[in-house]
């Protein structure tokens, strides 16, 4: 049996840089926070059975791989060819749909465990470009690197995506009273609308790739932002790092009209009033997670988001990327076949299009 734990994040800067479409004409910028909420994989060979069983939602038992509904599960299982023969339980901190990149967190957190299943080591860019290979190549999904990286990594990070696809990855170290300060100005809501990020994400693939002026200009501020973000937090002035959140979320919402609605700006326009910086929806928008910078009053503020209904989820910074937390493997027949089965595979797979900065 072997127990994965792969954490959510929060983006701080760059949201939206890290798709193809944009990065493959201007080059991506993301700067994120990994956070102590969850998601957990349980998964181990069944005792007695050739069977799959996987349960999330929803529970599946089925015969063969190719029968699987759960798409990431399906994917990854054929990534290792694995035809039959496993169990995977998941279970999460947060509700899926809410842009703390849920799906990522769960093939990420799989990838790892099927790793150690196999007893095969593996590199966190190593699981972050196996999962955006799964994601974006296999399933097609309009989505970008940054969720994957960051499941992976955690940390306060920053990705830098080239126009080739390369990411390198930086981990921001900060004063211990800044770090905690930053940690405690943070303030995240639930607005209890959790929603599929895809219409969003297509939508905004699509104008990218139709050069869209409006969008493609939306985004390149969006990066450059997202630098400034990252500057003023090493430079220690949180204030302008929550001003410039402000200044992201505006320009955030002009990439498409589903990135807010009514309701949200009225829970913003409120958040504002009572003490906040700024702020904005956690990731392609839409609903999910109303996150917020608050230096003063932060009592009122709760006060407020309470009465207009919202649920603040309490966090802290999470600086482990996706690890296993109990591994015991049985060195059964046909566990030590899958092991064979996955060098080999391992050996044949070209090397990750990957740069690392420590």
């Amino acid at each position: 049996m072997i127990i994965t734990r792969t954490p959510f994040r929060l983006t701080l800067g760059g949201g939206g840089t890290d798709l193809p479409s944009f990065y493959r004409e201007h080059g991506g910028f993301i700067f994120a926070v990994g956070i102590d909420k969850y998601m957990y994989l349980n998964v181990k060979p069944p005792i007695l059975e050739d069977i799959i069983r996987v349960q999330y939602s929803k529970l599946e038992i089925v015969n063969h791989v190719e029968e699987l509904q759960h798409t990431l599960a399906r994917e990854a299982l054929r990534f290792f060819h694995i035809d039959n023969g496993i169990e995977i339980v998941s279970i999460a901190d947060v509700p899926a749909g809410t842009g703390l990149g849920s799906s990522s967190c769960y093939l990420v957190g799989l990838l790892n465990a099927i790793h150690s299943l196999t007893q095969a080591q593996v590199s966190p860019h190593e699981l972050a470009e196996e999962a955006c290979h799964i994601e974006l190549e296999r399933l097609g999904k309009p989505i970008g690197k940054q969720d994957q990286y960051m499941a992976a990594f955690g940390g306060l990070t920053t990705l830098k995506i080239t126009k080739s696809g390369e990411v390198s990855v930086q981990r921001t170290a900060l004063d211990r009273e800044l770090l905690q300060t930053m940690e405690d100005n943070i303030v995240l809501f639930y607005t209890g609308a959790a929603r599929d990020a895809t219409a969003i994400l297509q939508k905004q693939d699509g104008a990218t790739r139709n050069r869209d002026q409006a969008v493609v200009t939306s985004l390149c501020e969006i990066r450059d932002i997202g630098v400034e973000i990252r500057d003023a937090v090493v430079r220690g002035n949180l204030r302008r790092f929550g001003e410039l959140l402000d200044v992201h979320w505006q320009t955030k919402k002009r990439l498409s009209d589903g990135v807010s609605n009514r309701q949200i700006d009225e829970w913003y326009d409120l958040a504002k009033r009572n003490g906040a910086i700024g702020g904005k929806i956690s990731g392609a928008g839409g609903g999910g997670f109303l996150m917020l910078y608050c230096e003063h009053n932060k009592s009122g503020l709760r006060e407020a988001m309470r009465r207009a209904g919202l649920r603040e989820l309490n966090f802290r910074f999470e600086f482990e990327g996706s690890k296993v937390v109990f591994d015991v493997v049985s060195r059964d027949g046909r566990l030590a076949h899958m092991d064979r089965q996955q060098r080999n595979h391992l050996h044949r797979m070209e090397p990750a299009a990957v740069a690392a900065i420590a």
